[in-house]
Parts: C-alpha cells; structure tokens; sequence
C-alpha cells in the first residue's frame, strides 16, 4: 500500500513543482525573446558562411596545388618544358592585344 502523506509533505511537494515549472518557464522565455531568436539565426548563418568558405577554400586550394605541380617538380624546381610554351603564348596575347588597341586608336 502507499504511505499517506501529511499535509506539509504535500506543500513542499507543490512548491518544489512551482519553483520547477518557474524555472521552465524563464527558460521558455529566453528561448522565445527576439534577441535569442535573432543570436540563433545569425550564429547558423554564421556556421554556414564558415563551412561554405572552408569548403571553397580547400577546393581552392586543391586546385593552386594541382595547377602548381604542373608547372613546379617535386623539389620545387621550375618545369622549364612547360614555363616556355605558357610564357610564349601568355607574351603572344599581350602584343595581340598591344596591337589591336594601337589600331583602333588609329
């Protein structure tokens, strides 16, 4: 059988509920207020920035990498087989580019 309880058992019983639910309650509000809500939203987009920019950076990155071992071997000496061609093509564009800006110039 269960024992009864006396009466100042039962009333602490309902302030320790009271003193709960006040507590679930406070908590409940600054859960809710705006300035909460508005520090969540900006702390995700925040995140998501973080994560987009990370991402983005080691493709980048990856990428600078890829491009460099082209161009540079394993002791970082310069790739002179390939540096010529590129620096030929990259001096052909600027004087096409030289010549045709002289020309409408004219």
């Amino acid at each position: 059988m269960s024992e009864a309880r006396t009466p100042a058992q039962i009333e602490a019983d309902i302030v320790r509920r009271r003193e709960q639910l006040a507590v679930t309650l406070d908590e409940i509000g600054v859960r809710l207020h705006p300035k909460t809500i508005v520090g969540d939203a900006k702390a995700k987009a925040r995140s998501a920035v973080d994560e987009t920019a990370g991402r983005a950076f080691v493709a980048v990155n990856r990428k600078v990498t890829d491009v460099k071992a082209q161009f540079v071997d394993a002791e970082g000496a310069p790739r002179i087989e390939r540096l010529v061609p590129v620096a030929v093509v990259a001096v052909a564009l600027v004087g096409l580019l030289v010549v045709s800006t002289r020309r409408r110039r004219s």
